[in-house]
């Protein structure tokens, strides 16, 4: 497996990661969440696509997607939503609460994380029973941010809930690390804190995704899956680390030592394009990041990822985005300035 292809691909989608809420809810309580395209630009302005996540520091509680099978968490689980489904937080299976949008938009305080209160008003929580104790639970949520287009092969290989247990009595276990930081942060507040947290939230994105993958049964079709596969993983490799190459099927092939046709076979399996396609797509998000981050003629960055010609190259990014290079470029500059 190439660790290197998931880095590059992390780097490409500008994985964000941010800590908002400590929780406290005690008895029976439950907190609904909309959909994450409804708050993405109160929570994180600018950010293409937002998955919210909660690590439950203590106690027990409930997660779903709404109308899915709801899942049992425990101490040290960490819940992702990745495809940005509206979901809910319980004290007990099968619980729903009202979905409320004010507190998404509630003037930030001082320093992240918000405090909500056992009874979370704050957080949409609802139907808390203040009698009983038994439901108690605390939690530190946040999100992930990222971006989906032109092409994120990641987002569409991560399930629509992702549920990754407690691994006690690992010292270098990364989600132990972050809900002792987190914790710490959040009662402390130092000077820091927050930039602490977002990095820390994103190696706990990374870490919480080498779990998922480690876990993957042998041969799933899905991108993911593809990194450990001997020869899928290694053409994989190739094209993300020289996207600008001539290359062709069989070359490709060629260099990994796989008949034409098997690699077709096997690169489609796992990851629903066929190569060159792939490649192609790849290459526009390598492209949209190069827009984005330098001031490069087109037609330069146009020959970075391996077109001969700045039309040929303009007509594929209009596939991918529907915008011209130099529109899109505009166009991300101006969003980029909106949200400072």
């Amino acid at each position: 497996m190439s660790q290197d292809t998931l880095s590059q691909v992390l780097r490409s989608i500008r994985l964000r990661g941010a800590v908002f809420y400590h929780v406290e809810g005690n008895a029976r309580w439950v907190s609904e969440a909309p959909p994450a395209a409804e708050i993405a630009e109160l929570i994180m302005p600018g950010v293409e696509h937002v998955m919210a996540y909660h690590v439950l520091t203590h106690g027990s509680c409930w997660a779903t997607v709404v109308g899915e099978t709801p899942v049992s968490l425990q101490e040290g689980d960490v819940v992702v939503f990745p495809r940005g489904d509206p979901h809910v937080m319980s004290s007990e299976p099968g619980m729903r609460g009202s979905v409320d949008l004010h507190p998404y938009g509630l003037p930030r305080p001082e320093q992240l994380p918000f405090f909500a209160s056992r009874q979370g008003e704050s957080l949409s929580m609802a139907r808390l029973d203040r009698d009983s104790e038994q439901h108690s639970a605390t939690l530190v949520c946040g999100f992930f941010g990222c971006d989906a287009h032109p092409f994120n092969p990641l987002l569409d290989s991560l399930p629509h809930l992702l549920h990754v247990r407690a691994r006690h009595g690992d010292d270098d276990d990364w989600i132990a690390h972050f809900i002792r930081f987190a914790l710490s942060e959040s009662n402390l507040k130092r000077p820091g804190g927050e930039a602490l947290l977002e990095r820390l939230s994103e190696a706990m994105f990374v870490e919480l995704v080498r779990r998922y993958l480690d876990d993957l049964p042998e041969g799933q079709p899905n991108w993911l899956a593809g990194l450990h596969d001997r020869y899928v993983g290694r053409a994989l490799a190739l094209l993300h680390q020289r996207p600008g190459d001539a290359w062709t099927i069989d070359k490709l092939a060629d260099r990994i030592g796989l008949s034409r046709s098997a690699l077709h076979e096997r690169f489609a399996r796992f990851t629903g394009h066929a190569p060159m396609h792939y490649l192609a797509k790849w290459r526009m998000q390598v492209a949209a990041g190069l827009l984005r981050q330098s001031s490069a003629p087109v037609a330069s960055i146009a020959l970075e990822v391996g077109y001969e010609s700045e039309a040929a190259f303009s007509r594929a990014f209009r596939r991918e985005t529907c915008l011209p290079p130099a529109t899109w470029r505009r166009e991300q500059a101006r969003l980029a300035e909106d949200t400072r």
